[in-house]
């Protein structure tokens, strides 16, 4: 019996079932996807080329099995150019991605991006808000600096030559992958999205800053910030999953120049660790900034994010050098600033 055209179209595999396969084919049949198969399946996810619960299911494989650094510079790869990002590397002088949410602690590296950004070095900060409840969120926090968030990319471009910060949530430079991003409470799970955004550096910044909750992704980072020939990048174990150094601990922090990996560790701070308050109020990171509150919890924070940054940068050449320099901001700095919730 001869098969109408379109019974033959029902039985032909879709071009994606291919990917799918490759990654989920058992534990002898599967293997990592290559860089290139990659960057054709995300192009692909981008496209809206994929069914709903095809995509389901890759991106639940792939968070099963761990992303290899060649799949990640291959999403990373493929959703830059979907999404058109920016190729020019002058607006930007280091990229900073916020997209876990704070739980325990306020968000104190919003005032070590801000220390950097009134000493003209330009931060673009990039998130995403609202998949996790029980989160502070930066897009929410800016409001208590007396600060707005960006809904463009032209806004963005003003605010860093305005104040040399801006914020900007994905759903504004990469609709498709905050889409994805949404998916989490009905998946229950973080998918390799989550990994990817961090990763994205949608202004080309030369230098990239990022913080992971799972240690195990930090080399992860490292190694694809590698391959995706970022100039500089470093990335750390961060208070609750955001680009902050704990002073209670130790920080490991990852890096990449110029094609070389490095590994270096930060001390703790203090000997003892602090007791986390019992109710966030974002209202302190204002107060704190103009010194009407002493929390020396938050200031080690600040000033030990900052440091980091400040050694990723190239402005200090040792530890002590960049701890130094970012005590002389945080006390040098104007107390006038962000004095609280816009009107």
């Amino acid at each position: 019996m001869n098969l109408t055209h379109h019974e033959q179209t029902l039985h032909q595999e879709h071009p994606f079932a291919e990917y799918i396969r490759i990654i989920g084919k058992g534990k002898k049949g599967s293997r990592p996807l290559t860089q290139v198969e990659a960057y054709l399946s995300m192009k692909m996810i981008m496209a809206n080329e994929v069914q709903p619960i095809q995509l389901g299911a890759f991106l639940m494989l792939m968070r099963v099995k761990e992303e290899t650094p060649e799949e990640l510079a291959g999403f990373v790869l493929a959703a830059r150019e979907s999404c058109k990002l920016s190729t020019d590397k002058t607006l930007v002088d280091l990229d900073w991605s916020s997209y876990a949410g704070k739980r325990r602690h306020l968000p104190w590296f919003l005032l070590s991006a801000l220390l950097l950004a009134e000493n003209n070095i330009t931060v673009f900060m990039h998130g995403a808000s609202g998949h996790s409840s029980g989160r502070l969120y930066t897009q929410d926090m800016l409001k208590f600096l007396g600060l707005d968030y960006s809904i463009s990319i032209e806004q963005t471009k003003q605010q860093l030559q305005q104040q040399h910060f801006s914020y900007l949530s994905l759903e504004h430079f990469c609709p498709k992958l905050h889409e994805i991003i949404k998916l989490r409470p009905l998946l229950g799970l973080r998918s390799p999205i989550h990994t990817l955004v961090r990763l994205i550096n949608p202004f080309n910044a030369s230098h990239s800053i990022q913080g992971i909750f799972h240690p195990g992704y930090r080399s992860v980072h490292q190694q694809t910030a590698a391959l995706l020939q970022q100039p500089h990048a470093a990335v750390l174990k961060g208070e609750g999953g955001e680009t902050e150094r704990n002073p209670d601990m130790e920080c490991l922090v990852q890096s990449v120049h110029n094609g070389e990996l490095s590994d270096e560790n930060w001390p703790a701070l203090f000997a003892r660790r602090h007791v986390k308050d019992e109710q966030l109020d974002p209202r302190q990171l204002s107060l704190v900034w103009q010194g009407i509150i002493d929390d020396e919890f938050a200031q080690a924070s600040v000033i030990g994010t900052t440091a980091i940054a400040l050694k990723l940068l190239g402005k200090a050449n040792t530890q002590k050098e960049a701890h130094q320099m970012a005590t002389d901001y945080w006390l040098k700095r104007d107390k006038n600033k962000y004095t609280g919730v816009k009107a």
